[in-house]
Parts: C-alpha cells; structure tokens; sequence
C-alpha cells in the first residue's frame, strides 16, 4: 500500500495492516511460535530449528523487530531475541477488539 494511500485510513485500521504484515508469512510464526516454545532468549539456534538461510531469517528477525514483537540484546558476537510481553499483549488486544464482533448473514450470494 502507497504511503499516500495510508491516509485515507484511521490510525486503528493502519496498526491492524502492520500487526497482520508482520505476522504474514510462515517462517515469521514459526520464529514466534519458536520464541515462546523455549521460554527464554534464544541466540543463534533458528537456523537449524527453521531450516531457512541465516539471511532470510534475519530478515524476518528485522521485521518483527521493527514492529516491536521481538526484541534483541547483543551478547558478544551473538543476537538473543525474545518476545517483548508489552507489545504481545497490545497486539494481542488489538487482534480481539478486531475479532469481537460475530459475523451473522441473514442471505447471501
């Protein structure tokens, strides 16, 4: 989406479109789902858990980064990330105020 076209919508359906670009692609839950499964920072262990190049992991790292999801310290020469709680929980709050409404079609196509 054109960044004049961003405009247009309120700040709630712009955060919504950048919670669901960041959780759009498989490998990006999988590093989540990783993330949480251990309970703790992990460093360096992704290559193998995936099975994808350490370029195109780190991309991905960039991205849930950059959103906020993730968050890394350097310790020596390695990168640990683990899941930022706060911004989980917003996210996650944002996600079922947008999910709380049912669905009931009364006809349809």
């Amino acid at each position: 989406m054109g960044v004049t076209k961003t405009e247009i919508f309120n700040e709630h359906q712009n955060r919504l479109a950048s919670i669901f670009k960041a959780l759009a692609h498989p490998a990006r839950i999988a590093i989540i789902q990783h993330i949480m499964k251990q309970n703790a920072c992990i460093c360096n262990d992704l290559v193998e858990e995936l099975g994808l190049a350490q370029a195109t992991i780190s991309q991905h790292l960039r991205e849930l980064k950059s959103m906020g999801i993730i968050k890394g310290t350097i310790e020596g020469t390695s990168v640990c990330y683990c899941i930022d709680e706060t911004v989980w929980l917003s996210l996650k709050n944002e996600l079922l105020v947008f999910f709380k409404d049912d669905v009931s079609v009364k006809k349809c196509c």
